[in-house]
C-alpha cells in the first residue's frame, strides 16, 4: 500500500482527500504545516509527498527546497505540488526547486489520483521507457546512466536528480543523436500530456543540465534545437 504524505493547512480539503485516496488503496498521513511535513518525511519516509504551496509560516516552496537539501534518501522523495490556478511562475519555481509535477487548484480528485499514479509508476517501474538497449546501463564518456539502479554518475560520482528527471534523461540518452520535440520526450516517459504553452519540460532540462554538464551555459551533452526540442549528443567526453 503506497504511503502518501499530504502537507496542507486546509483541514477540510485534507479530510476530503484522505477519504478519497484511502478508498483508492493508499495510506495517507496529513501534516498541517511545513515544519511537521518535513518531520514526517524524515520519520515516515513516504512514497510521495503532496505539497501545497500556499501555507502560513513555511510555505510549500520552502518545504520542497529543504526536503531536497536533506543528506539522505528522503531528499529523493517524489513531490506533487499544489499551486494556485493561473500562476505559472509559482509552478516554474516549484519545478526548479525539485518538484516532480504540479496540479493547479481547484482540481478534480480523479486528476490528482492520475498524477499520483503516474509519478509512482515512474518511480517504481523504470521499464515504462520502451526500446531499452542492452541491460539499461548507458555510458557516454564520463557520464553513466544506470536504469536498474536509477542512478546517474559523472566521473564516478553520483548526481542528484528527481525520479522524473531521471526518466527524461534516460529517454533522451537511449535515443542519442535524434532530435526530439518536447511532445516526443513527454510521450517517451509516458507522463502527463504536454499542455498548451507548458514550458515545464524546459525547467526540468535546466536542472538535468545543472547536474551533468561541466558548463551549463555551454552544454555538451543535452543540446537545444531551436524551434524543435532537444538532442542528446552521441559523442561526449
Amino acid at each position: 500500500m503506497p504511503h502518501l504524505l499530504l502537507v496542507d493547512d486546509d483541514a477540510r480539503l485534507a479530510a476530503m482527500l484522505g477519504e478519497y485516496l484511502r478508498a483508492q488503496g493508499f495510506e495517507l498521513t496529513h501534516a498541517s504545516d511545513g515544519a511537521l511535513g518535513l518531520t514526517y518525511a524524515q520519520t515516515l519516509k513516504p512514497d510521495l509527498m503532496i505539497l501545497d504551496v500556499m501555507m502560513p509560516g513555511m510555505d510549500g516552496l520552502q518545504v520542497c527546497q529543504k526536503l531536497r537539501a536533506l543528506p539522505d534518501a528522503v531528499a529523493a522523495t517524489p513531490v506533487l505540488m499544489l499551486t494556485a490556478k493561473g500562476d505559472p511562475m509559482e509552478r516554474v519555481v516549484g519545478l526548479e526547486l525539485g518538484a516532480d509535477d504540479y496540479l493547479a487548484k481547484p482540481f478534480e480528485p480523479r486528476e490528482l489520483l492520475a498524477r499520483i499514479r503516474a509519478i509512482l509508476r515512474r518511480q517504481r517501474l523504470p521499464q515504462v521507457i520502451t526500446n531499452t538497449p542492452g541491460d539499461g546501463h548507458l555510458v557516454f564518456g564520463s557520464l553513466e546512466i544506470d536504469r536498474n539502479a536509477r542512478e546517474v554518475r559523472v566521473g564516478g560520482a553520483s548526481v542528484d536528480i528527481t525520479s522524473y528527471q531521471f526518466d527524461l534523461l534516460y529517454a533522451l540518452a537511449e535515443r542519442a543523436g535524434r532530435v526530439l520535440s518536447r511532445e516526443q520526450i513527454m510521450e517517451a516517459v509516458r507522463g502527463r500530456e504536454l499542455e498548451a504553452f507548458d514550458r515545464s519540460i524546459d525547467v526540468h532540462m535546466g536542472r538535468i543540465r545543472a547536474a551533468i554538464e561541466t558548463d551549463v551555459k555551454n552544454p555538451k551533452r543535452i543540446l537545444t534545437v531551436r524551434g524543435v526540442g532537444y538532442v542528446f549528443a552521441k559523442q561526449q567526453d
